[in-house]
């Protein structure tokens, strides 16, 4: 065992406690990993806001990169010292799901804590990371050692912005050169989304934001058209930028009147992917009998279906040709005690990924 500090979150949409916590020794299978860097995603800001519920005190942060520090019994693949990724994706490898190559679809919960505060009260590990934490007790199924080369704020964007993004696109979409796509949303996930479509070598790329400063962006990870979502009827102008419907249209944020119009903006047989999470209990609607008079279809996307000890390798060594941005992702750098400001900042809107660098 030993005493770490983290941002413990005990109470929904109040700012986070530094505190010192126990942390478990690794068991077997699993591996500790000292911490250098967790992003902070929309959907830990989405728990600790209570939009999904859940259980308190706990522990979010889920973008996290770092090194081994100990590995408990019958760990293969990584040793002391190895500089890894940790993500959320937690397989058992032998349920239906991980046995059939889907790992993010895991049907065994699996859910344990290593983390006790000072009066010996359990603390939620939460999405299977707790990454804001100077260290992490963690399945070794959770973890892809990486390439020397790659910084380590930038790795950590690799354990669910990117992945879930460029998988997306990769795996949900299928997505084959000379398609069409329209991205919603071009925040972390949106950004990586178009960086996707992009390397799938998708002929148009339409970034649709509320924000002039966004598209702006989003042609610069690889977006050929930009439309506001605040015009009046938007799919038509995506329409008219790629001469038809769209292929495949990522949703990547939470918002139900992106969910209602996504449909609008599709070709004949195309599908939109669902990718960003509304609160519980959102509600959206839709004409089926477009979808089904037009072979048009719907299908959910969790973590990009990755499959991260193939895809994440893959992606790194896209970054290190340089035709995977991950650098220019980072809006911020922040220490773990600023991490309420660094909340407050992602929750601006205007940032595409805070990092809470350690050390």
């Amino acid at each position: 065992m030993s005493q770490i500090k983290a941002a413990v979150c005990r109470e929904f949409g109040a700012p986070l406690t530094i505190e010192t916590v126990t942390l478990s020794a690794p068991d077997h299978g699993e591996v500790e990993v000292t911490l250098e860097a967790c992003a902070i995603c929309h959907s830990d800001i989405t728990y600790m806001g209570g939009g999904w519920g859940g259980v308190l005190p706990a522990i979010y942060g889920h973008e996290a990169a770092g090194r081994v520090s100990a590995v408990g019994s019958g760990v293969r693949g990584v040793s002391v010292g190895d500089p890894v990724v940790v993500t959320l994706i937690r397989s058992c490898g032998t349920c239906p799901s991980c046995a059939g190559g889907m790992p993010v679809a895991c049907e065994n919960d699996m859910a344990t804590s290593p983390i006790t505060d000072a009066s010996g009260a359990p603390v939620l590990q939460a999405m299977h990371t707790g990454g804001f934490a100077e260290r992490v007790v963690v399945s070794q199924s959770q973890v892809v050692k990486l390439s020397a080369n790659i910084p380590m704020d930038s790795a950590a964007l690799l354990a669910c912005g990117v992945i879930t993004g460029v998988g997306a696109v990769i795996n949900a979409a299928e997505l084959r050169a000379g398609q069409d796509v329209v991205v919603i949303g071009a925040g972390g996930v949106g950004l990586n989304a178009i960086q996707g479509a992009r390397i799938a070598g998708a002929r148009r790329i339409v970034a649709v934001d509320m924000s002039p400063e966004k598209l702006e962006i989003a042609k610069s990870f690889g977006a050929t058209d930009g439309v506001l979502a605040t015009d009046d009827k938007p799919w038509r102008a995506a329409k008219a930028a790629m001469g038809r419907g769209a292929d495949a249209v990522l949703v990547t944020v939470g918002a139900i009147p992106a969910y209602d119009t996504a449909p609008k903006y599709l070709a004949n047989k195309g599908k939109v992917i669902m990718v960003g999470m509304p609160h519980s209990g959102a509600m959206s609607s839709y004409e089926p009998v477009m979808l089904a008079a037009t072979g048009q279809g719907m299908i959910g996307s969790k973590m990009g279906d990755v499959v991260i000890a193939r895809d994440i390798p893959w992606m790194v060594d896209l970054y290190e040709q340089g035709r995977l941005k991950l650098d220019e992702l980072i809006s911020g750098r922040w220490s773990l005690e600023q991490i309420n400001e660094a909340i407050e900042d992602t929750k601006s809107g205007s940032a595409k990924r805070n990092v809470i660098v350690f050390g």
